[in-house]
């Protein structure tokens, strides 16, 4: 259909060193025209990440993952960071670092204007971004000149900062659990009386595992333990089943968080230090109660058969608590769940066998 159109296709490879990595995942359509949309979140195009809500079992595997569809001036944003990457992609003037090859791509136009205002949810566009990476610190429109090449930690600001203003609850899905700082700062916000869940797959990633056998580690592996002294807090995790009964492990792969049924972000960051610090991330965040609390309810429906959209975030997240922990107990016993989440022990998370890819 592209190629009916009389579109085509570019690439530039953008590399870090050692074992950093560009991990933003973005798609930008129609940049600049009054029906432009972008994308930013979690989802990787390959077959097991397209998968519907529910995740009825499927031989090419399920991932739980989320991404956030934009309009309006955010859009402009999404854009500036895209234009930025592609004009200082680190192999665009080495032999095989773009595609076609032979054909100057050459370099793109920065957006002249922010994109016009549709509704009336803010939304944030945050980055990580490694120092010395960009230089070019060309304002996005309407806002001032960024020294890019200091790098931008705003994402990680975002999430000790929202962390550590939340007074009713947090609720966080991602692939890993690995930033200390983000760990401990949720443990301050259970000793303040905030409902905390933290949605995990329940076959860890394997850096996880490989990390549980390095003594230096052990510290942050009782950090993790100690947050099951709550009542408020929950580490889960989900599975549908087979028709006969069979648990069917579902990864999660979204990277979001919500707190206090206000304030959601949503994108390619992984709760781990290097997500905050190495790697190229994108984020989105909403401050918006509507929208963020509609989001909780329709994650809630999926993962435990239960519509909370009538109910307070607090009473949703005990509900959370209650049938996640009554769905632990019904896996032990091999009995059918009702719903998908079932809770985790914090003490033994990563000890068993690890997702394998």
């Amino acid at each position: 259909m592209v190629a009916a159109r009389g579109s085509s296709f570019g690439a530039r490879w953008d590399a870090l060193p050692g074992e950093d990595c560009h991990h933003q995942k973005s798609r930008l359509i129609d940049a600049g025209e009054e029906e432009e949309i972008a994308f930013v979140g979690g989802i990787n195009l390959d077959r097991g990440s397209i998968a519907a809500c529910g995740h009825a079992p499927r031989e090419e595997g399920n991932v739980h993952d989320v991404y956030l569809e934009l309009r309006g001036p955010a859009v402009t944003d999404v854009q500036h960071n895209f234009v930025q990457r592609w004009n200082e992609a680190s192999e665009r003037d080495v032999a095989g670092g773009s595609w076609p090859p032979g054909v100057d791509l050459g370099p793109l136009t920065f957006p002249a204007e922010v994109s016009p205002r549709i509704g009336d949810v803010p939304v944030q566009i945050t980055r990580t971004v490694q120092a010395s990476r960009y230089r070019d610190a060309t304002a996005a429109p309407g806002g001032k000149a960024f020294s890019i090449e200091h790098g931008e930690f705003s994402i990680y600001e975002q999430y000790i900062t929202a962390i550590d203003a939340a007074e009713t609850s947090i609720y966080v899905e991602d692939q890993a659990i690995g930033s200390p700082k983000v760990v401990g700062h949720l443990r301050l916000a259970l000793e303040r009386g905030v409902q905390v869940i933290f949605l995990v797959p329940g076959r860890c990633h394997p850096t996880f595992a490989d990390s549980r056998r390095v003594p230096a580690l052990a510290p942050f592996f009782e950090l993790i333990a100690s947050l099951d002294e709550f009542p408020s807090f929950s580490l889960a995790a989900i599975a549908s089943a087979e028709d006969d009964g069979t648990p069917h492990d579902i990864y999660v792969h979204a990277k979001i968080m919500l707190v206090d049924d206000a304030w959601a972000t949503i994108g390619s960051t992984n709760t781990v230090d290097r997500s905050f610090k190495l790697d190229t991330e994108l984020n989105a965040s909403i401050w918006h109660r509507e929208t963020v609390k509609a989001l909780r309810a329709t994650l809630f429906e999926e993962h435990l058969g239960i519509d909370t959209r009538g109910l307070s975030d607090v009473d949703a997240f005990r509900r959370f608590h209650e049938r996640s922990r009554d769905n632990a107990w019904q896996r032990l016993a091999n009995s059918p769940m009702t719903g998908l989440a079932y809770q985790l022990n914090a003490s033994f998370y990563g000890l068993g066998e690890p997702m394998s890819f």
